[in-house]
């Protein structure tokens, strides 16, 4: 049997069908419907048709969404297709595709995606991280995605700074105001709005994180010094996981994962952070990139 994998997203809404073995046998996308909860159950369910009337096979569904369905109340929350949000988007989705499906957040696909035959295949723990506008991250136990009782396992952007400093003109206490609420989350230091803000509070220039990167590569102290003090940040963040979860391999995704030197500097400064004389995790570039979601969710049957 196939499996077919939707990746929702807030302009698009991508499905793949791929083999057991791995191999895609079809791509497809279509628009998302704007601010239509019923238009966008809609979309899916055709797309799934489509995709099965041209490969002549029924296959299992699994959806990839920004946001987490509810353990209280059954209903989709926190998605940024914000439609989306209060309703029972989990049991719509089964009555309309007259099958079970399965569901779940955007990081966890992720996650699910590289360790099934990505860049952390045949490990036993996986922290699949994803930093552009936001910082989040999904966790796989052997093969297995970890949601939790709360439905909120891998948010780690959502603590605070560990070991936060205070010197400097960008200080880390009490921290920048985060959306959920609170300051100092390390979401707030680490997406790419964060390395932004800081570079702007040091400098007074208004760069992009995609700026920074390349001002560094013209030879620009003062971008250099930013992403200094971001790597410092991303070390002590990505420590705290290592002390608590102790993966073998964390994967490293979204747009700040494009910055190379991430890969090699990160690991040799989060060692002074790390209980233990030595840290054998590694810090990798996911192998799937943006097409992980929607593979990790077409993987959410092979678990």
């Amino acid at each position: 049997m196939i499996r077919i994998g939707i990746d929702l997203g807030g302009t698009k809404i991508e499905g793949i069908a791929l083999a057991l073995d791995g191999e895609e046998l079809l791509r497809k996308r279509v628009s998302t419907p704007a601010g239509d909860y019923r238009g966008t159950l809609k979309a899916i369910g055709e797309l799934v048709k489509n995709i099965e009337s041209e490969l002549g096979e029924q296959g299992t569904v699994g959806i990839c969404t920004p946001g987490a369905i509810s353990p209280a109340t059954g209903m989709l929350k926190n998605s940024n297709s914000v439609c989306m949000n209060g309703k029972p988007a989990h049991e719509d989705l089964e009555a309309l595709l007259q099958r079970e499906i399965r569901i779940t957040n955007d990081a966890n696909c992720f996650a699910l995606s590289e360790a099934t035959d990505g860049a952390a295949k045949d490990v036993s723990v996986v922290f699949g991280v994803i930093v552009g506008t936001g910082t989040g991250a999904g966790i796989v136990v052997n093969g297995h995605v970890l949601i939790g009782p709360n439905a909120i396992a891998g948010e780690w952007g959502h603590n605070p700074m560990p070991w936060p400093k205070n010197d400097g003109i960008f200080k880390e206490l009490p921290g920048p105001e985060c959306y959920c609420g609170k300051h100092g989350c390390i979401e707030t230091f680490l997406s790419g709005p964060g390395l932004s803000r800081d570079h702007e509070m040091t400098t007074g220039r208004v760069l992009s994180a995609e700026q920074i990167a390349e001002h560094v590569e013209q030879g620009d102290p003062h971008a250099e010094e930013s992403l200094q003090r971001y790597e410092d940040r991303m070390a002590r963040g990505l420590a705290q996981v290592i002390n608590i979860l102790d993966p073998d391999v964390i994967v490293l995704g979204g747009g700040m994962g494009n910055i190379r030197r991430l890969y090699d500097r990160v690991p040799k400064l989060w060692g002074q952070y790390v209980f233990s004389d030595h840290v054998s995790t590694k810090l990798v570039a996911p192998k799937y990139g943006d097409s992980s979601g929607v593979r990790g969710a077409a993987w959410l049957w092979n678990e």
